[in-house]
């Protein structure tokens, strides 16, 4: 674990000596055995009492015959979707175990009672970086029993410890009472979280997409991902309510596998058999199962072989998981919490991703130009003074992952404060070689755009043509204050880094080379007509723009005479009466041929319309006209702030 944060600065191993030491329990006083950690609105209807492990029971243990995603019921708080994330947690042990740090030191020892301190630990991925969050044992009872998360084994307390220190995080217990599986899951894991519309998606309807999905969902759970989902409802009176067929609405359930099951008997001679894709899921109350076709006692299990049903690991009792087939699971479910465990790794057999991670703020400022909250698309005037963030796509074409998280804000559900900002994010693909800030959006092209939602994190899953692109992260609203955090991956390295600087930094050295006058943006959208360069008709045009000593080249395109190539380039110019070249060359092996050229002005007074013009040589007169257009858009300002 590269670095890691201490919660509250407070330090295990040293508390935890401290208290051997003078021979004490621990007791938090960060988080303290009353009612201000427990609740700020909302009371329970009887005394609560705090107890100790060993005030329950005899022989307390973290763990009971290892951890299992059995061991989780809700008790009376409302956050089932941190129970099922839980269960989905407890799948795994390389991810438990970094929840669940040196947790057989933590672990009672019954031959040294002397050593136990009542003192634990927990780690949690809190807003890009691990934290080490330290908690008593003191959990809230009723009547001598647990009364919220708890294990289905009296004497087993991973789960009532761990949750405790979540909510600790959190600020009170009552802060968890509603909630998101996919925000607990990405705090145990680091994850990518997305949020998937099954119903938006059609995935209920439409069989492709059910096998597009089936295949992805199978893929994340294979490389230890985590998935959850709910049936959600727009009214209160529906919540937890039964379906005809035994679901609860609004209510969490954790995935625990994605298989194909083998229907018949299978012969050694004969592996093929006929296959279903199912679906096992966890109710974390433990109980209440889904009771229509593949439920655990119904007839469609007969067509499974014995050994199928063991290898599966097909129970017969009311435990609260209960397989479902995927098309079923599809028709039923409203929402899907996919968390990937994106792989970084050098040494993989499976696909490895390049990860950028960049922490940012919206922050408001009277000056437009220090400005960095102006809302959303929709507010023209000062959406472009939001971060602006470049990234580069070397390939062709890639599949990029965006995630953009702002601050965990349950800690001021206290003050009423604690409801997430509506925020979301917009790609524009720009000019090959810019490196300060957008002020206007001219030429620019706007390929992608996130949904606005008021959860914690805005995901986005976009294929991209090989550029330079902006992504601008925004509230909603203009003028609104938080943090945030970028995560971007992609195949190939990206150079993800904040846009700061608005124009060319004036410094000691323009005082001798000079420093520019004019910005000047140009768009290269096609050219046509070009002279055939081999014997089947065709050519490999690129281009080139150089302007004073820089120059910016797009990609060949293969064998043709017309070609769009929408290149973009921005140049901060010093010698305005120097006009910038346009070249067209033909892509060979041994040497590369001239096709053409144009000479542009670039005047702030030019047309800024696209305009379509004849190619000519470098001689530049019209006798020296050369076969083929070229189609530009051309935008100048002497002005810096306008472009």
């Amino acid at each position: 674990m590269s670095s890691l944060k201490f919660f509250k600065d407070q330090k295990y191993h040293a508390l935890k000596q401290q208290c051997l030491k003078q021979r004490n329990l621990f007791e938090d006083p960060e988080f303290p055995a009353s009612d201000e950690s427990l609740f700020y609105k909302r009371h329970l209807s009887g005394t609560v009492e705090w107890k100790r492990p060993k005030e329950l029971c005899e022989d307390p243990h973290l763990f009971v015959n290892g951890i299992s995603s059995h061991d989780l019921h809700q008790g009376t708080l409302g956050n089932c979707w941190f129970v099922a994330a839980c269960s989905c947690l407890a799948l795994w042990e390389n991810l438990w175990q970094k929840v669940i740090p040196s947790f057989k030191e933590q672990e009672w020892d019954p031959k040294s009672p002397e050593k136990y301190a009542g003192i634990f630990h927990f780690r949690f991925w809190c807003f890009g970086e691990w934290t080490d969050v330290v908690i008593d044992d003191r959990l809230p009872t009723m009547n001598g029993e647990l009364i919220f998360c708890h294990s289905n084994v009296e004497n087993e307390f991973w789960s009532a410890l761990l949750e405790k220190a979540y909510a600790k995080l959190a600020g009170s217990y009552e802060a968890l009472d509603g909630g998101s599986a996919a925000d607990a899951l990405v705090d145990f894991t680091g994850a990518m979280a997305e949020s998937i519309d099954m119903v938006q998606g059609k995935y209920g309807m439409n069989i492709s997409e059910q096998m597009k999905l089936l295949n992805d969902l199978m893929k994340v759970h294979e490389r230890g991902g985590l998935i959850s989902c709910y049936i959600s409802t727009s009214s209160t009176n529906d919540r937890e309510a039964e379906t005809e067929s035994g679901l609860i609405i609004g209510h969490a359930y954790s995935v625990t596998a994605v298989r194909k099951v083998h229907l018949g008997k299978r012969h050694r001679c004969f592996s093929k058999s006929e296959k279903l894709f199912m679906i096992r899921l966890r109710n974390p109350w433990g109980r209440r199962e889904w009771h229509g076709a593949w439920s655990d006692s119904s007839e469609e299990w007969k067509k499974v072989s014995e050994s199928e049903r063991k290898r599966l690991g097909l129970t017969i009792r009311n435990d609260g998981e209960f397989w479902m087939t995927f098309e079923d699971w599809c028709k039923n479910f409203t929402d899907v919490d996919v968390c990937r465990i994106m792989n970084t790794s050098c040494f993989s057999i499976h696909k490895t991703w390049k990860k950028r991670m960049v922490r940012g703020a919206w922050t408001k400022n009277s000056e437009p130009l220090l400005n960095r909250s102006g809302g959303c698309f929709d507010n023209q005037a000062t959406f472009l003074q939001n971060p602006q963030y470049v990234f580069d796509i070397k390939k062709a074409e890639d599949k990029v992952l965006i995630s953009l998280q702002q601050q965990d804000r349950r800690m001021y559900r206290k003050d009423g404060k604690g409801d997430n900002f509506p925020t979301g994010f917009e790609i524009f693909k720009v000019e090959d070689n810019r490196e300060y800030r957008i002020h206007k959006l001219t030429i620019q092209e706007r390929v992608a755009t996130s949904t606005y939602i008021n959860t914690r994190t805005v995901f986005l899953k976009k294929l991209l043509q090989k550029g330079r692109y902006v992504l601008i992260p925004t509230t909603f609203l203009p003028g609104v204050v938080s943090q945030f955090i970028l995560r971007l991956f992609t195949d190939e390295p990206s150079k993800l880094r904040e846009l700061k600087s608005d124009k060319p930094t004036w410094t000691c050295w323009s005082l001798l080379c000079g420093y520019p006058r004019r910005v000047t943006q140009i768009k290269i959208h096609s050219v046509e007509g070009l002279q055939k360069q081999d014997r089947y008709g065709g050519a490999d045009p690129y281009v080139i723009v150089k302007c004073e000593n820089q120059k910016v080249r797009c990609a060949v395109q293969q064998d043709t005479v017309n070609a769009i190539f929408d290149m973009q380039a921005v140049f901060y110019r010093k010698n305005i009466d120097c006009p910038i070249t346009v070249q067209v060359w033909n892509s060979n092996i041994l040497c590369d041929q001239f096709l053409g050229q144009v000479l542009l002005a670039a005047s702030p007074s030019d047309p800024r319309e696209q305009q379509t013009l004849q190619l000519q040589g470098k001689g530049g007169g019209e006798a020296d006209e050369m076969p083929g257009h070229i189609t530009v858009k051309v935008v100048s300002s002497d002005d810096f702030m306008e472009l």
